[in-house]
């Protein structure tokens, strides 16, 4: 049961990271750190324990963000008049950008963005600038939704192992 829970509250962590450094699936791992501490509360006889309305609501609310996270960078993208190379050059950005602090990650997906459109469909400075805008706030929503999610997750993982 205590070898569940300190599980649980790693895969927490690691789902908070995964919502910000791409490649990590955070929402996915959190809703697994959910699943553990239900396995664990079912096993332990906590208290107050997880139901299973609970976690097929958060496995339903995982699935929708995880999908999003695919469509709203892309849809952002295509509404500022960008093109895929704008949100190619955004991961490429982010990915150059996690080397420095924090504002390197934002500044590298945004510059990457710019670039990406402006080398790939040289329509000017401006219409790179609008859709470099629109990939960048495209990744920045996804991004705020998955950390959302993943830590409201975090917080329903400690609260039913701990307390």
């Amino acid at each position: 049961m205590t070898v569940l829970i300190v599980f649980a509250i790693i895969l927490a962590i690691v789902g908070i990271i995964g919502s910000i450094v791409p490649g990590l699936p955070g929402p996915p791992l959190s809703w697994i750190g959910m699943l553990l501490v239900y396995f664990a509360n079912k096993s332990g006889g906590g208290d107050d324990p997880m139901s299973v309305t609970l976690l097929l609501v958060w496995l339903a609310v995982t699935v929708i963000v995880s999908i999003l996270d695919y469509i709203i960078p892309s849809g952002m993208t295509r509404m500022a008049g960008g093109h895929k190379a704008a949100s190619t050059g955004a991961l490429i950005g982010l990915f150059a950008g996690m080397f420095f602090t924090p504002v390197g990650v934002v500044a590298g997906a945004l510059i990457g963005a710019f670039l990406g459109e402006l080398m790939v469909n040289d329509k000017g400075v401006w219409a790179a600038f609008k859709a470099g805008a629109g990939a960048f706030l495209g990744f920045i929503l996804g991004t705020g939704l998955k950390l959302v999610c993943s830590g409201i997750m975090a917080w329903l993982i400690v609260k039913y192992a701990l307390f």
